[in-house]
């Protein structure tokens, strides 16, 4: 039982440490070659996990070799467009100028649901005001509306919004995490102010509390209310 216990933790371990070669990705946005290493060493690390007659290193000697390869791979990839075209592939064309192409979605074998599918999460619904749909070597179809079509920027409009910056987790379920506290260069007696400006009795009785660029709080009680 002991034996079982530290192969899985050590297999599981080096799995991990190994996927984080592939970066941050999520499934969907796996290559090719990145999914089908996935498969292979979820099925590697599974055999000596099982047969206890096989030695744990008989397990991790093609995992790494596979880990090596796609290293390897990732490299001439970086480098070298014709081999980056081999194994991701390219971008296809499904919408050009608000006009679906059947060929290229045969080509990618995407069907009219999946397209209608995907341009609802893309918050697009009509088709004609589509300048180009692109379907990802990772899966994803971006889509690009006309020009006419897209929202107005602050900019068009000659406004100047005021940035208030990007907000900092500064208590996260009633825990206080000074370093980002820190970071915006303030301190506990600060907050502790900001807490009885409020009504907020303890630190404890927040679920969050951010601060952003220009000291301005939001926050969440244990109890749902948010201000």
């Amino acid at each position: 039982m002991i034996i079982a216990l530290i192969r899985t933790i050590i297999l599981y371990l080096f799995i991990i440490f190994g996927i984080r070669l592939l970066g941050k990705r999520q499934i969907g946005q796996l290559e090719p070659s990145e999914l089908v290493l996935s498969l292979i060493i979820a099925d590697l690390a599974s055999v000596p996990m099982q047969d206890f007659g096989i030695p744990l290193i008989i397990g991790i000697i093609p995992i790494l070799t596979l880990l090596s390869i796609s290293t390897i791979l990732s490299t001439l990839t970086a480098k070298s467009i014709r081999i980056r075209s081999l194994l991701c592939g390219r971008p296809s064309y499904i919408i050009q100028d608000g006009k679906v192409l059947p060929d290229e979605m045969k080509k990618n074998r995407l069907t009219a649901d999946e397209l209608m599918e995907e341009l609802r999460l893309c918050g697009c619904v009509d088709i004609r005001k589509i300048k180009c749909a692109i379907l990802e070597t990772g899966g994803r179809l971006s889509v690009i509306p006309y020009d006419k079509e897209q929202a107005v920027t602050a900019e068009q409009m000659n406004i100047n919004p005021i940035e208030n910056g990007l907000p900092v987790i500064v208590v996260n379920d009633g825990h206080l995490i000074k370093h980002n506290l820190t970071d915006r260069n303030l301190d506990v007696p600060w907050l502790n102010r900001q807490l009885e400006k409020n009504g907020i009795q303890n630190i404890k009785d927040l679920f969050l509390l951010t601060v952003d660029e220009k000291n301005n709080i939001y926050y969440t009680l244990q109890s749902n209310k948010a201000s």
